[in-house]
């Protein structure tokens, strides 16, 4: 069987060069070629070697760079919730995961105006143009639940509200927004 190369790096050689020596030293005996690789790989952040591994796989399917060391993004969920969505960047189907979902949420919200008040039926047009299955109540609500709409007491007026996407949603961002734009 041949062997797939594995590009390695770490943010930070001090912090890993720590990593390592601890889990070498509370090693009871000499360790074997998996269990050295599942020490390297759990210094640099992941969990274990299969985790290392199936994120760089779905990171070559996003065709997206590697995840920094010090906040490694969970590629494959990435993957996973792109599924959800069209070849113009539209939200087919509601995810029936929460994880799916919340990515999906963070998409609608990166595409509705900033700093502008949306009337109901205008939020619920912008939502429309975004998705395909024509619910744009559950939506709306479950952003404001989520906290990235803020909505009047009578529910009359909308706003995007402003913040950084956690590192999952920009990288379903920037992936699908190279899908636009080929």
């Amino acid at each position: 069987m041949s062997r797939t190369p594995l590009p390695f790096a770490a943010g930070d050689v001090s912090a890993l060069a720590r990593a390592l020596g601890r889990e070498l030293n509370a090693a009871p005996e000499k360790l074997g070629h998996v269990q050295l690789l599942n020490v390297l790989v759990r210094a640099a952040g992941y969990r274990n070697f299969q985790h290392f591994r199936a994120q760089q796989a779905a990171g070559a399917k996003l065709a997206a760079a590697p995840p920094p060391a010090s906040a490694p993004v969970d590629l494959r969920l990435v993957a996973d919730a792109a599924r959800h969505y069209d070849g113009t960047g539209r939200l087919v189907r509601w995810p029936s995961k929460e994880s799916r979902r919340i990515l999906a949420l963070w998409v609608l919200w990166s595409r509705l105006p900033a700093a502008t008040t949306l009337t109901e039926a205008q939020i619920n047009a912008e939502l429309r143009a975004l998705h395909l299955f024509d619910d744009p109540a559950l939506l709306r609500r479950a952003m404001v639940d989520l906290g990235l709409l803020w909505r009047t007491r009578d529910g009359g007026a909308y706003r995007r509200i402003g913040q950084r996407p956690p590192p999952e949603a920009l990288a379903l961002i920037r992936h699908l927004g190279r899908g636009l734009a080929q």
